[in-house]
Order: C-alpha cells, then structure tokens, then sequence
C-alpha cells in the first residue's frame, strides 16, 4: 500500500443545473403538496438521491397506469414522450415537468426540422429514456445511429431532405465522428451547432481528460445506468489510466491503490458532492491523503422552475429561494 496519497478532485464534476432543478422540483412538491408524490421512472439516474427522495415521500413509477387518479405527478429530467404526456392529460393528472430544459430544446429543434419535411436521425444509445423521450416527441419518429458503422446502414425516403439531433449526454468529441459521416452521406443534412450541445457533458468530459493525464487511478462516482458517467470513466480508461465506476465508497478496494501515488476523482452529472466527500474519506482510510481541486471552467447556469410550481408556491407564501446551497440539494 502507498505511504501517502495525492488526491486530485476534478473540476467540474456532479451535479448539473439540469439535476439541480429536477430535484429541487421533487422537494418543491412534497413541501407543497405534501407526500406522496408520484415521480415517473427515476427524477435522475443516481440511486442515492433516488433514495433520498423516497424517504422523503416520493413513489418511483415506470408507467403512468401505477399513478392514482388525481395524484401529483412529476416527468423525470430525460424528457417523456408526447404519448405520456396526452395520457396524463386524458387522465387529468396534476403534472409538474421536470424535463432538462437542454432535453426539451433538443425536442423542438426536432420537431422544427421534421416541420420543414425532414426526415430525422438522433444520435444516442439505444434504450435510455432521453432517446426514447425524444422519439415520441418528433412526429414521424426518428433513426437511431449509435457509430459510424450505423450511418451506412440508414435508409431514408430522400437523402436531401434529412436532419440530425444529439442525445444531451452526449459531447462533441462523442458525436463529432458520426456527425462528419452523417454530412458526407448527406451533403445537405441539417442539424444544431456545437453550442447545443450539453454545456455539463462536456465541460466534464473535458476536465477528466486533464484530469487522467495527472493521476495514477481515476474514480469516477456515478451510476451503471448513467451514460455520462460511463463515458467520463471510459475516457480514463482510453488515456491508459485504470478507471472504476463506483456508486459510492462501499464500492473502493484497497488493491487497486497498489502502485499508486495520485488519484483523480470525478463524479457524474446526476452524482451529489456528498458522495464525493465520502470517497475522498474512504482514500484517507487507504493511506494520508492531501486534496486539491484542478481548476477548470466554472459553471453558474441556473434553470427556472416550472410556472406551475412557483405560482404554486407563491400561492402558500413560499417566494422561490436560489440562496440555499444547491449543489448538495439536501443530498448529505
């Protein structure tokens, strides 16, 4: 084992504005409304604020048809599709949509693009609920391609009249090759710029890659099911530095510290520093350990909460408060 450790924090890393405000909405409601409140699929992929939710009122569901009729119902931060949202309103459910607002413009850029005649292709991992989202909200639906390998394998009604979107949780550096196939298939595809793409994605993304390029391990606090926590550790891993996805500390083994010196920690975008925190206690117990945190871009956006929700709270004398810490956002 090491006689001592140098602990390197990424910067940014955890929370994005987009899981800040979908949490934020869940509490919001529970004070408001009080328990329980009925959330479909998780508000965010993270267990630990799943959890943290759960305890404090909140009912998981993966379909409408588990809601009671008449129960406050919130739409996770992946976005749903327009089917869900037409039988929440056959239903006359009381909805609170906490899709990322970046979510929803990828849907209107789609919706936009199929307006005009386009036939459109998203970008994204088969089976996560933001690619499903967004197929059921551009009318006529959408191509799926994952690799370059799939953009030769489309097949489209008329090659001059296609359009392209991006999974958010996807960066540049991920879509830039399937995109330049994309336009050399289809000279006269239209798509968004790289400044659609997810500010959190890569802003993250870019900061691992500084990050492994000091470290001797890199840790990455996320969840399986979390896309851009998987990408953050496979790009370590890419750059030749061992990286583990962990959803906790639990999760540490003192093994993998055999040979090392630094360490670089990162965690995904729907992870709370809490946990962080946790892992940064769990080193020290390998070995002393120093902390130090890179500096990299500092994020300050901030997404409003849904109308609905702050008339709501004005309503019982709640004035919305953007002073409270909500990075941790009641996660410690």
């Amino acid at each position: 084992m090491p006689s001592a450790l140098r602990v390197i924090l990424a910067s940014p890393r955890g929370f994005c504005a987009g899981v800040e405000r979908a949490i934020e909405i869940v509490e919001r409601a529970l004070e408001i409304y009080g328990p329980p409140v009925y959330v479909r699929h998780e508000i965010v992929h993270n267990k630990h604020v799943v959890e943290t939710l759960r305890r404090q009122g909140a009912v998981f569901v993966e379909e409408l048809h588990e809601v009671p009729d008449g129960a406050m119902t919130v739409f996770s931060a992946h976005g749903v599709p327009q089917l869900v949202v037409k039988e929440a309103e056959r239903r006359a459910l009381p909805v609170i949509d906490a899709t990322c607002p970046l979510v929803s413009k990828v849907h209107r850029e789609g919706q936009n693009l199929a307006a005009k005649g386009r036939e459109i292709i998203m970008i994204g991992h088969e089976g996560h609920p933001e690619v499903e989202g967004t197929r059921g909200q551009i009318p006529g639906g959408v191509h799926l391609v994952s690799r370059v390998e799939d953009v030769e394998k489309l097949q489209v009604r008329d090659p001059e009249m296609v359009g392209y979107v991006t999974q958010t949780t996807l960066s540049v550096d991920d879509t830039r090759e399937v995109i330049a196939a994309l336009k050399r298939r289809f000279p006269g595809i239209k798509g968004p710029g790289a400044k659609d793409i997810c500010y959190a994605t890569q802003n993250r993304q870019t900061a691992v890659r500084l990050l492994a390029e000091q470290v001797d391990l890199l840790l990455v606090v996320g969840a399986r099911n979390s896309s851009n926590s998987n990408r953050l550790a496979e790009i370590g891993t890419t750059m030749g530095v061992p990286s583990y996805l962990i959803d906790d500390a639990t999760m540490v083994q003192d093994d993998w510290f055999r040979g090392v010196s630094v360490v670089g920690v990162t965690a995904g975008a729907s992870a709370p520093e809490s946990l962080v925190r946790d892992l940064v206690a769990r080193i020290g117990e390998v070995a002393p350990a120093t902390t130090e945190t890179t500096s990299g871009i500092e994020e300050h956006m901030q997404f409003k909460l849904p109308r609905v929700l702050t008339d709501a709270m004005r309503d019982r004398g709640i004035e919305p408060d953007d002073s409270r810490d909500r990075h941790d956002l009641h996660m410690a």
